[in-house]
């Protein structure tokens, strides 16, 4: 028990072993319908308890149980169900998460680059707010979230650890010289800290606006967008553009809402929202960010260079859809290390520690997947919402899928729904037309009121699992109440452009 799960609080840990127990005695008195859903109970708990301990551990554990008492199948090369079928037909999203996310590791010097320029140079709070939100929802529709979500962290990290080096020691970068240590105490701290707290959260829900656009911008929108296209709903040569045009009646007015809940926020000073920078911090940090100006070498300049061509390949590449997403991300992967002159291969084994952990997650995810297909678990769930009027149907499917998406990670939550809606497509249960609709509806409904907490959103976890948190305060409980007002303004805007659109 000491070593089990490590650092887990200890009521954690008794509950995976009870729940591990208790599944291997009601395996045989239950029937595999009842011990699905009842696992898939236990499940969405280990990904609610992802602060307490990461899901791949206590979730991976259910999902090897999964296997041991024959709820599904490993499978295999040319079977039809099972495991390894559920992999290989989401191989696109998994070489996304792990290719791409990488790529674009190496272009953070000049994602942090501009970001710290739009930090230092616009001096009101709206406006650079307004900017930090267009900003990472423009990244996120071509790039991961995670990895923006990364750089906001970087930022954020970079700049406070300036003020705290500055606080706690004899360096002295204001720009007149005269910085009494005091100003930097107490309440200024504080408001630097409130500061950067609501400026990183305008950031991180601008990835889910941006995120939600584009085929590339979250994993789930990648499955969703595979399975549309070999429906024939969009064209599998030009499906980064149809799959944007297809969201855009849904995305675009959230967007808009989500810009405009931005300007309000700031304005009212509500929800933890609408604290300015400091004077004393702004003046150390325009200081330091001068100061490493001059120290940047003809190398780091040639590297922004050779990351900003990259970025240009990286859009073309996705727009003209020359390559699976994957396949774009390794090529991005070997330009810049061969270009910049990256070649330890530990160097570059860094790149791929941010994606691989929830590459692994994603892998366990299918071992649940594979047992609700095998067990036909939503099959009565979807058949009711099926039966229903087909003009309703998609807010059904929206709500629903919001919902759960509030408490479960969204990616879990649309591999599900949209591979039985897929298969009642191919059972000629609903036409192409509600297909496309449902669909859409399952996209949007995962990414928008997922936004509630962190556990729906992966970017939202890992900014709140990060170094930043501590330092700026923010808890659970703060990120919930900053995301309250976009999670309400998201969803309904989100729902209403689904009934009025669809």
């Amino acid at each position: 028990m000491k070593y089990f799960l490590g650092n887990s609080p200890k009521w954690f840990k008794l509950t995976i072993i009870a729940f591990l127990i208790f599944n291997v005695a009601g395996y045989f008195t239950l029937s595999g319908m009842l011990m699905g859903w009842i696992l898939i109970g236990e499940f969405i708990f280990c990904l609610a308890m992802a602060l307490k301990c990461y899901p791949l551990q206590s979730g991976g554990l259910l999902a090897i149980q999964v296997l041991l008492l024959g709820l599904t199948t490993p499978g295999g090369p040319g079977l039809e169900s099972g495991v390894y079928a559920e992999v290989s037909q989401n191989l696109e999203v998994i070489l996304l998460l792990v290719f791409m996310v990488a790529g674009i590791y190496f272009m953070k010097p000049l994602l942090m680059f501009i970001f710290v320029k739009l930090f230092t140079k616009i001096k009101s709070k709206l406006l650079l707010s307004l900017v930090f939100v267009l900003i990472c929802a423009l990244l996120s529709a071509f790039l991961d979230a995670l990895t923006v979500t990364a750089v906001l962290i970087s930022v954020g990290i970079g700049f406070y650890n300036v003020y705290h080096e500055i606080h706690s020691s004899d360096l002295d970068l204001n720009k007149d010289n005269t910085l009494d240590r005091k100003q930097l105490s107490g309440e200024a701290l504080e408001e630097f800290r409130a500061f950067l707290r609501s400026l990183v959260m305008h950031g991180v829900v601008g990835t889910a606006l941006g995120g939600v656009c584009t085929i590339v911008g979250e994993p789930q929108n990648l499955l969703i967008g595979g399975k549309l296209a070999a429906a024939g709903i969009i064209s599998v040569d030009n499906q980064f553009i149809e799959f944007f045009l297809k969201m855009a009646p849904i995305t675009i007015p959230v967007l808009i809402a989500g810009v405009i809940t931005t300007a309000v926020l700031e304005t009212t000073k509500t929800f933890g929202f609408g604290q300015k920078m400091p004077p004393v911090a702004r003046n150390i940090i325009e200081a330091w960010m001068e100061k490493r100006d001059k120290e940047r070498t003809a190398k780091e300049k040639y590297a922004l260079v050779v990351q900003a061509v990259s970025a240009v390949l990286l859009i073309t590449g996705l727009a003209l859809h020359i390559a699976p997403v994957g396949f774009i991300g390794l090529g991005l992967i070997v330009i810049q290390t061969a270009f910049i002159g990256i070649t330890d291969e530990h160097s570059i084994g860094k790149a791929f520690e941010e994606a691989l952990p929830f590459t692994g997650l994603l892998v366990v995810f299918f071992v649940i997947v594979a047992m609700i297909h095998d067990q036909h678990l939503f099959a009565p769930i979807i058949g009711w919402a099926l039966e229903q009027d087909a003009s309703s149907q998609p807010a059904i499917f929206y709500l629903a899928n919001g919902f759960l998406s509030m408490l479960s990670d969204n990616v879990f939550v649309a591999t599900v729904y949209v591979n039985e809606v897929s298969n009642a497509y191919e059972a000629g249960v609903i036409n192409k037309e509600q297909y496309e609709h449902l669909a859409i509806a399952i996209n949007t409904g995962t990414n928008l009121p997922s936004v509630a907490t962190p556990n729906g959103q992966a970017a939202f976890l890992f900014l709140l699992t990060s170094a930043l948190a501590p330092l700026i305060n923010l808890s659970y409980g703060k990120m919930v109440k900053m995301a309250f007002p976009y999670t309400v303004v998201l969803t309904l805007v989100g729902l209403a452009a689904v009934v009025y659109f669809l």
